[in-house]
This record gives structure tokens, sequence and C-alpha cells, in this order.
């Protein structure tokens, strides 16, 4: 915690000091656009209504002295070698653009005469990915979600026995990682129904959304150097929204014996703005309360006196709109609210568990927490909990119904910080729309 998350901070930046707005100052998350009249990617932060360009304040030379590195990396196309400069860098730079963006501070005029060109209107630019992702894994840390899930398939068992020991997670795929925004092609493959005796080859006729939160990684480590717990979470350099959607028909058939293949891999969209480490400090709060029933983590996997600020409070949401509501002008309908603090394990306890046997992440690597459901049934976190199975369909406004998304579907995911005594902050959108196969 420093000057920069003081609620009473105010900046001269249009629309910054909005109450219900995602951007305030105390925000000033990073992501990569570029605009019509200037193509090339470049490096921002927004506030208010205005993105920022890091990029042109570090061609002018606005960054000095012990600035220098991280103005040399806001230059770049992605945000890859700011992160790999560790979390001081990181922090440096925030409170640099905090104090250019400030009403009211010391040399305030001057700062804006040099800033306030490179402010551009956020309804002109295009968000493009924030990093070039090398390696992307998807976990399995919600105890709901996962109890929810078994239930449905091992009613007599639904969590595993190595639940509670070990944060379970699989490999996901780089390449159809896409920006918020981008149309999400209804996936085909191999399905076998129940009563069918071969399976089909065709469109997935159970597509799913799955509420997710993204923890990009900052400095990493070397090969064959775990990070310890005690240093894990300085390795988080921010978090996004994350939506892995699935084809839940696809999955079943093939997920055995090895887990998600087709069924994962079309298509993951991820919010734009990263919301950095350092502007989630004030809502920093303990890890899940563990039953006494409960193991207690193995000593690589325990934060000790750390746990009473492990996880973060953000809260979320979901939202799905029809074709036939949009065009009815009726509002998207929320089907879930949930919040990051019920995952079971940690973002540290995830990375701690993730390097243990040598794997090295690397600037950019991609975490997700798997599905984020809560503990009551407007929590749950992807239509196959929330529809239990297809068994319970959604009742839509005009009539409709749903048990998996249907094409022309949108969904999106959106979320925010607060508490007394610090600004609300907010993550933006990560919206996607259902395009049809072929």
């Amino acid at each position: 915690m420093d000057e920069t998350h003081d609620p009473a901070l105010r900046s001269w930046a249009p629309a910054a000091d909005d109450p219900d707005g995602d951007w305030p100052i105390q925000n000033l998350p990073l992501g990569v656009f570029r605009t019509a009249d200037a193509p090339a990617p470049r490096i921002g932060t927004t506030i208010g209504t205005s993105v920022l360009d890091l990029g042109a304040c570090s061609r002018q030379g606005l960054f000095r002295g012990s600035l220098d590195d991280a103005g040399h990396a806001c230059a770049g196309a992605t945000l890859n070698a700011l992160m790999a400069l560790g979390p001081d860098a990181s922090t440096a730079l925030r409170r640099q653009v905090s104090a250019w963006l400030r009403a009211g501070s010391r040399g305030g005029n001057e700062h804006r005469a040099a800033i306030e060109p490179l402010l551009i209107d956020r309804s002109r630019v295009e968000m493009l990915l924030p990093a070039a992702v090398g390696d992307y894994t998807d976990f399995y840390a919600s105890i709901h979600h996962a109890t929810n899930i078994g239930s449905m398939f091992r009613p007599d068992e639904p969590l595993l026995p190595n639940y509670k020991h070990v944060p379970i997670g699989y490999h996901g795929r780089v390449s159809s990682v896409v920006p918020s925004g981008t149309a999400v092609r209804r996936p085909e493959g191999q399905v076998k129904s129940e009563s069918g005796s071969e399976p089909r080859f065709g469109p997935s006729r159970a597509l799913d959304f799955e509420l997710e939160v993204g923890a990009f990684i900052g400095a990493g480590n070397a090969l064959g150097v775990p990070i310890p717990i005690a240093r894990a979470d300085p390795q988080v350099f921010g978090l996004v929204l994350l939506n892995d959607w699935s084809a839940r028909d696809i999955q079943a058939w093939e997920y055995q014996p090895l887990g998600p293949f087709l069924a994962k891999n079309f298509a993951t969209t991820i919010s734009p703005w990263i919301v950095t480490r350092d502007a989630l400090e004030p809502f920093r709060v303990a890890g899940p309360a563990r039953s006494d029933d409960d193991p207690s983590p193995l000593a690589y996997l325990d934060a000790g006196a750390q746990a009473s600020r492990a996880a973060y409070d953000v809260r979320l949401e979901v939202t799905l709109s029809t074709p036939r509501m949009r065009a009815a002008r009726t509002p998207a309908l929320v089907v879930s609210r949930s919040m990051l603090r019920h995952l079971y394990w940690t973002f540290g306890q995830m990375i701690a568990h993730h390097t243990s046997g040598g794997c090295n992440l690397r600037p950019g690597d991609l975490i997700a927490s798997g599905t984020v459901s809560g503990p009551t049934r407007d929590s749950r976190g992807c239509l196959l909990e929330a529809t239990w199975r297809g068994t319970e369909p959604l009742r839509l406004p005009g009539g409709e119904e749903r048990r998996f998304l249907e094409d022309g579907d949108t969904v999106v995911f959106r979320a925010w910080c607060e508490r007394p005594g610090a600004a609300r902050i907010g993550f933006g959108e990560c919206r996607g729309t259902v395009a049809a196969s072929g």
C-alpha cells in the first residue's frame, strides 16, 4: 500500500472520478492497443474514458532516471519486457503515472501539459492481447465447482481423494487465447450420446462458458528452480477475466484418460486490461477457511503468516443475451454472481505447485483459476452447473430458455473490487458472441 491507493486521490483526466466507474486513478491497468490511424500495437493504461499512450511517453523521454528500463519496456508491442523486469519496475511505473495524472499535485500543470496530448478517447482504440502468451495452464481451484461437477457424475464421491491435497490443473492451448470481443465459432468434434453405440462428428450441442480469472506471470523462474510459496505471490503481474469456453458433449467423450483436449482448445477469451497486483493491494483477504476435517496443506503449499493476505476479494458477474433479447432491447440477464475469494487454492499456491517439480514459468505465461463457483445456486460459474447438466434450463425474458449456448448468444463477464476505505476499481468486460460452426 502506498500513496497511489489513497481513496481521496483525484485526476484531471476526463471521467476519472466517476465513483461507479472501473478506471479511477487508483486502478491504472495495463494493456496493448492500436488505433485506425496508427495500427502498430502500443502499450497503454486507461483512466476514466481515456487511454494514455505509454509508448509515446517513452518516445518523448518522459520516463527518466530509475524508470529508464520500465520506460524502454513500454516502447514495445507487448507487456512481456515490463513483466520480465519484476515487481519493483511495475510499481515504480505505477507511481510515476499516478503522479502525472493527479489533480492538484506538485508540478501538476507541467505534468498535464506533457501528458494530456497523449490521451486518446477509449472509443477510438482497439484492444489487443496484452502479452505474447508462451504457456497457458488452467487449474480447477474452486471446491464448489468441483463438488457440483462431481455430484453430477459421481454422486457417491463428488470430490476425488486428491482434491484437497494438490492443486489440479492441465496445460491449455495458447494459440486460441483471444481478446474480448472476438467471435467464438462453435467447435466441431466427436460426440457420443449415452444411448448411442457409436460417436458422431459434428457441431457441439452443449457449448458452455466458464467464469474464470487469469493471472499473468511476471519475472518467472529458471528451469529446475522452484518458486517457494513465500515468494510466489510477487510473481503475479496482474489479473484478467477469462472465459474458458467448453464443449461439454465433446469433453464427455474425449476426456478419459488424459483430460481436456478439443473440448477446450478452440477459444479462450480474456479481458484486455491487466489489473495489476499493485492496484489489488487494498483488496487482499485471507485464503479460504478450511474445516477441521480438511487436511493441512503440505509445507510447500502452506502460506503460513502470509495466509491472511493470500487471496483477492474480486466480485464476478456473468450476463447472457440472446439475439431475440437484443432485437427487443431487453437487458442482458445476470446468470451468475460469484467471488474470487471462494477459491480453495490461491494463485500463490498454484504457482508454487506448478514450479515445484522444476517447471519454469516465463514472463507473460497465463495461469487460470478454473471455474469460480460459490456456495449458492446463483453463484454457479457455468451453464453445466447452473442448469444442472441441462435438466433445469434457464428461463430467459421473452419465454426463451437455455440449457447450453446457442448461436448468436453473447456472454459478458464483469468484475470489480470495492470495500470501505478504498476506491472502487474494475476489470472492464470479457465479451464473446457464439458464431455458427463451419
